[in-house]
């Protein structure tokens, strides 16, 4: 079929764009940057138009014609980035979206929420009807996007909203990076105790729930959790890529609250300026909030079953670093 993939030149958009050309599928890709894997995917056969979601004329001529829809692209948390252009991309864009591929008769649409509407899981684990509770503008516009595609749900159209916890894999450039790096360094500093839970989710098992989404149509309407087996505590997880990476690695302990202190005041002063801080309370909060859930929902009526766990993921992760130069 044909399909579009919004964000499909990022991380997780491109192995999805993999993913469904190897599948025999037609891949239009709608991303505001080439990203580091434009050249492979249109090797591979992606039409790749580089623009915004927020472009209506744009959506008008690359909806019409698909079948699938899969909506990946968004305003990411940045520090300093405008609640407008959060509200712009995650909300007014989703609803654009949905009303020209309801217009052109779309089948499937597929919107990639995130777990973090939940917030901090108080009583972990958590499913689909923990509370909502989003901590940043990024998580609570994320949902705003759910809201959107309830309305249109309700209109008739064939929709599934996936929370994705937190994803990792080769090409990741994010948190699980940043973990590399510092176990490299051979002294992984914690503030707490380390035992906050940590639920993964390797990008090729996300590929895999979109899939489930076009094959199953018990999927319509639905809200799903996706991620990994297990969840673990970030000490386990830091500890386990200093294994493979065979490091002899020091995790020292200090307190929370005087890093979380230090890093209101990093963010504050850093508000003005143009770039991000080195140091911010989301990323701060890494060291104390749960973040665990239960899959079971998407077992039983998505047939979802994660087949890469955590130690051959993060081999592949760190093997792919390695060839390109990440952890030099």
């Amino acid at each position: 079929m044909k399909t579009l993939v919004t964000g499909g030149t990022g991380f997780t958009g491109s192995h999805l764009v993999r993913r469904l050309l190897s599948r025999g599928h037609q891949v239009v890709v709608l991303d505001n940057q080439k990203g580091i894997v434009h050249d492979d995917l249109v090797n591979l056969g992606a039409e790749i138009h580089l623009g915004s979601v927020t472009d209506r004329e744009l959506l008008r001529k690359l909806i019409p014609g698909c079948e699938a829809v899969f909506h990946l692209a968004a305003a990411f948390r940045k520090v300093n980035l405008p609640n407008r252009a959060y509200w712009d991309v995650n909300v007014g864009a989703m609803k654009h979206l949905l009303e020209i591929s309801r217009d052109s008769d779309v089948r499937k649409f597929v919107y990639c929420s995130t777990q973090g509407v939940h917030g901090n899981v108080k009583n972990p684990p958590g499913d689909e009807n923990s509370p909502i509770a989003p901590e940043d503008y990024y998580q609570q516009t994320k949902y705003e996007g759910e809201l959107v595609a309830r309305e249109f749900i309700e209109q008739g159209m064939d929709i599934t909203i996936l929370r994705p916890t937190a994803l990792y894999g080769p090409g990741d450039p994010g948190r699980f990076l940043m973990m590399f790096r510092q176990v490299k360094k051979g002294t992984f500093p914690f503030f707490g105790n380390g035992q906050a839970f940590y639920h993964p989710l390797y990008v090729e098992n996300f590929s895999d729930a979109f899939e489930c989404c076009l094959e199953k149509p018990e999927s319509r309407g639905q809200t799903y959790l996706i991620a990994d087996d297990r969840y673990y505590p970030i000490k386990e997880i830091v500890l386990e890529i200093a294994r493979i990476m065979n490091v002899d690695l020091k995790t020292p302990h200090y307190p929370f609250w005087p890093l979380y202190t230090v890093a209101a005041m990093v963010e504050f002063l850093f508000k003005p300026l143009p770039f991000e801080p080195p140091l911010f309370r989301r990323r701060a909060d890494w060291y104390r909030q749960n973040r665990a859930f239960k899959i079971d929902k998407a077992r039983r009526e998505l047939g979802y079953e994660p087949h890469i766990g955590l130690q051959e993921g993060l081999t592949r992760t760190y093997e792919w670093y390695k060839a390109n130069g990440y952890l030099d």
